[in-house]
């Protein structure tokens, strides 16, 4: 009974059944990785000097990974509670354990917080800001819900968690200039490239994604073309990176990143055998060195910048 009325947004009896780890849970930290990694690189390509910025870019990875990542997850998770009762019955909101509507105010706050934070760092940062947690409710709530069709939906975690992260690393170490072209440029195509990312992650919910009308890439194109349609969302922007890197006279950058693109490629002929089972190898596997790439690429910039 608990659990119907947690699901429909009711408040079964105050805050019974709350289990403070489980409001951790809903804002999923593994989750936070990747937009940390994409402010790093952003940071790296920005030239500046890291000595003397330290509160400026612990403060950047807060906000990037924690805050507006972790309220788009808390968003996420309120807005999916009906799909996850099917296919992950034991989350926080589905189970219980965050009962109520306060899974929506933890969002809701974090929003507010993530704002606050944002504020500390600048025009820009703000402004970013806005436009990540904008994205983040509009990707879940309606009526927009842009992840009831693969193709908006992953556009959007994907600029998230890739390129505005790289952007705003790179803009605040520049006291809020706007970063240069090329550093726009290669942000640009690994935000691209993040689309196959995010498609991978949507191969584990297909039957509770067709149930509930959610219209991702394996439910509109099936497992197989959609595995397919993800390998050249990865590798063909970093073609583009390479072919950059080479025209700006990096082609030892150009060579790692190459390297790591190939690794990708033998990787993908597994991933392709059985795209439901083996996408989650893959995720730990090849998207490690899509990031690694993302790294090299942010190095190669520092003396184009300096």
């Amino acid at each position: 009974m608990e659990q119907a009325e947690a699901l429909e947004g009711g408040a079964p009896a105050g805050l019974a059944g709350f289990q403070p780890a489980a409001a951790l849970e809903l804002l999923k930290p593994i989750t936070w990785f990747a937009p940390m990694w994409a402010f790093g690189c952003g940071v790296v390509s920005s030239g500046q000097p890291l000595g003397t910025h330290w509160g400026v870019i612990l403060a950047g990875i807060a906000l990037s990974g924690p805050l507006v990542c972790g309220t788009s997850q808390a968003a996420n998770d309120w807005y999916d509670r009906h799909v996850d009762a099917i296919n992950e019955p034991g989350r926080p909101i589905p189970s219980g354990r965050i009962p109520g509507r306060l899974g929506l105010h933890i969002a809701i706050a974090w929003t507010a917080l993530s704002l606050l934070v944002a504020a500390l760092l600048g025009g820009f940062a703000f402004g970013a800001a806005v436009v990540g947690l904008t994205l983040a409710w509009i990707y879940s709530a309606p009526p927009l819900r842009l992840k009831r069709n693969g193709w908006w939906g992953n556009t959007a975690c994907a600029a998230c968690y890739e390129g505005l992260p790289w952007v705003t690393g790179a803009a605040v170490m520049a006291g809020g200039a706007v970063p240069d072209g090329r550093v726009l440029a290669i942000a640009a195509l690994y935000s691209a490239g993040a689309h196959g990312i995010m498609t991978l992650n949507d191969f584990k919910s297909v039957a509770g994604d067709r149930a509930m009308g959610i219209r991702s890439l394996p439910v509109q194109l099936g497992p197989p073309v959609a595995a397919l349609v993800s390998c050249a969302a990865m590798a063909v922007p970093q073609v583009g990176v390479i072919w950059l890197l080479t025209s700006w006279g990096h082609p030892f950058f150009a060579a790692g990143v190459i390297a790591l693109l190939g690794a990708q490629v033998a990787l993908m002929v597994k991933l392709l055998d059985d795209p439901r089972a083996n996408a989650p190898w893959y995720n730990a596997t090849g998207t490690t060195l899509y990031v690694l790439g993302m790294l090299v690429t942010a190095f190669a910039l520092r003396p184009v910048l300096a």
